[in-house]
């Protein structure tokens, strides 16, 4: 070998040089490798932000797109919230492959229920089949935490399932290394009969912030709506935008002239305020930002649906309404 010439080493194989063979790994000797790397080796962290919570109007989930591997961002456009069919999406946290695998057996598993029974299982009983094929493998290294929010017969759900079996129902949850900051927001600000776009402010807020303060979260803001006609994919903005229109003073005030009347203000009243109901929100103005962010929808920095996304809506045509709303 041209190195072995130039270095003065003599002939040999890789055993007499004291080198790992091929494909293998530099471990002290009478160490055995996978454990000396399990207990030794180097840990990469990562991390991500996502979230759901139940509202009167569905399920609202968001999640950042960055994939990090320690100080490595691996990709910073990534999806990680996955639709499983047309009334079922799971957010993704923990190793991406891992993700990946399991929520396409989940995937695979409905659609042969769906063919066997003639609907599809409902998303208690989605999350009872996750959670029952990952904790066969409890203690072997996976890494997957999801979030299955959906609305089958009985309304929205939203469930939580980790890679030892955990399944936990629930009206907020939030996964990833940017938990803390996004329930910050969350249990300030969530209310179950919230207007959606009071729901969507809400979402991008507290993602907006753990991206801010978590170092393995940032990238975009993805926001995705369940309703009870299927999941709506609603914008995807940047973050830094987000958080600088979040920290943005208010405007100052319109003077009035002196003996200018003041135009009355129209106060808004919740149930039980005054006798009557609080007002319903048209789905029409659904997508618009709260005022609290920006008044000119323009300036929000939305993006098209990923390709990605828009090829995996394409295959869920085998679970249309009809079928689902009968799924128990």
């Amino acid at each position: 070998m041209a190195l072995q010439d130039v270095c003065g080493w003599p002939a040999g194989d890789a055993a007499a040089l004291g080198l790992p063979r091929a494909g293998g790994c530099a471990v002290p000797p009478g160490r055995d490798p996978p454990r000396f790397l399990e207990a030794l080796g180097p840990r990469l962290a990562h991390g991500t932000t996502t979230l759901a919570f139940r509202c009167r109007h569905g399920v609202v989930a968001a999640a950042d797109t960055r994939s990090s591997c320690g100080a490595y961002v691996a990709c910073p456009a990534s999806l990680k919230v996955v639709p499983v069919h047309r009334h079922l999406l799971a957010t993704t946290s923990g190793t991406s492959a891992d993700c990946a695998a399991w929520l396409r057996a989940l995937r695979r598993e409905l659609r042969l229920r769906a063919l066997r029974d003639g609907r599809l299982p409902g998303v208690a009983g989605a999350a009872k089949l996750l959670a029952a094929m990952l904790a066969r493998y409890r203690g072997l290294g996976l890494c997957v935490a999801t979030l299955l929010c959906g609305w089958d017969r009985a309304g929205p759900a939203l469930f939580y399932v980790y890679s030892d079996g955990t399944r936990l129902q629930g009206d907020v949850f939030s996964v990833g290394s940017g938990y803390p900051y996004a329930y910050g927001v969350l249990d300030r600000g969530y209310r179950y009969d919230m207007t959606v776009r009071e729901a969507y402010d809400l979402a991008r807020r507290a993602v907006a912030h753990a991206t801010r303060r978590d170092a393995y979260s940032g990238g975009s803001v993805d926001l995705f709506h369940v309703r009870a006609s299927g999941w709506e994919y609603v914008s995807r903005a940047d973050a830094c935008v987000l958080y600088t229109q979040l920290r943005a003073p208010p405007g100052p005030e319109p003077t009035r002239e002196a003996g200018q009347a003041q135009p009355e203000q129209a106060t808004r009243r919740g149930a039980g305020e005054g006798g009557g109901p609080a007002p319903e929100e048209t789905e029409d103005d659904s997508r618009m930002p709260a005022s609290t962010l920006s008044a000119d929808p323009k300036s929000w920095d939305y993006k098209p649906m990923p390709p990605r996304l828009a090829a995996l809506e394409s295959l869920m045509s085998w679970g249309g309404p009809q079928e689902h709303v009968r799924a128990g």
